[in-house]
C-alpha cells in the first residue's frame, strides 16, 4: 500500500489555508477578492475545533441551529446582532464548503439552505459593520462571493481528502446539484444545455 499522506508544517493553520485558498483561486475561472480569501482562513482557524459547531442548552451539547439564530437576532441589540449574523456566517461558509459532503449527506437540509443563511446573515452584518478590514461593503462582498468561496473551501477539503481539488465538486455535478457558477470556480466549464 502506497501511502501519500504527508505532515504539513507551517507556522500555524491560518496561514496553510490562506496560501492553499489563494493557490486555488488563483486557478479559478471566477476568482473571489484576497481580502474575503483572508477571511476564510481566519474562519478556517477558529473552526478547526468541533466544538464551534455545538452549544450548551440545559447542561447538554447540542448542535447550533442556525435558522432560528437568524431569526432571534433581529430582537436583539446592535453588538448582540453583530455576533450573531457573524456567527451564523462563518458557521454556514464552513459548512457549506469544509463540510459540503456531511450536509448533502444527511439530506435532512442541503447546502442551498446553509448558502442562503450565509448570504443573509453576511448581508445584514453588512449593515451593521459598513466597513470591515480597511474595506468599505466588505461583509457585501462576502456575501456576494459565498458561493464561489464555499467552492474553493469545498476543494481544499476534496484535496485534503482525496488529494484532488475538484473531487466533490465532480460529485455535486453528477447528481446534478452543483451550480454553473460552482463549476466555473472550481475551473470546470458546465455543458450548455439546450432548450426544446
Amino acid at each position: 500500500m502506497n501511502d501519500k499522506r504527508t505532515i504539513i508544517t507551517v507556522p500555524d493553520l491560518k496561514s496553510f489555508f490562506f496560501q492553499s485558498l489563494d493557490e486555488l483561486n488563483n486557478k479559478s475561472l471566477c476568482p473571489v477578492p484576497q481580502a474575503a480569501i483572508f477571511y476564510s482562513s481566519v474562519v478556517l482557524d477558529r473552526h478547526a475545533l468541533s466544538e464551534t459547531y455545538f452549544e450548551e442548552e440545559e447542561g447538554r451539547l447540542r448542535e447550533k441551529i442556525l435558522g432560528t439564530k437568524l431569526l432571534e437576532a433581529t430582537g436583539m441589540t446592535r453588538e448582540e446582532q453583530r455576533r450573531t449574523y457573524q456567527e451564523v456566517g462563518d458557521t454556514a461558509l464552513m459548512l457549506c464548503g469544509y463540510f459540503a459532503e456531511s450536509v448533502t449527506r444527511k439530506k435532512i437540509l442541503d447546502t442551498g439552505y446553509y448558502q442562503q443563511l450565509g448570504y443573509t446573515a453576511y448581508s445584514r452584518l453588512n449593515g451593521l459593520v459598513p466597513r470591515h478590514m480597511e474595506m468599505p461593503s466588505f461583509f457585501g462582498v462576502l456575501a456576494s462571493s459565498f458561493v464561489p468561496l464555499t467552492t474553493l473551501i469545498g476543494m481544499l477539503a476534496s484535496r485534503d481528502r482525496f488529494d484532488n481539488d475538484r473531487h466533490l465538486i465532480f460529485q455535486r455535478a453528477l447528481s446534478d446539484v452543483a451550480s454553473e457558477q460552482e463549476l466555473l470556480a472550481g475551473g470546470i466549464q458546465p455543458a450548455i444545455r439546450k432548450v426544446s
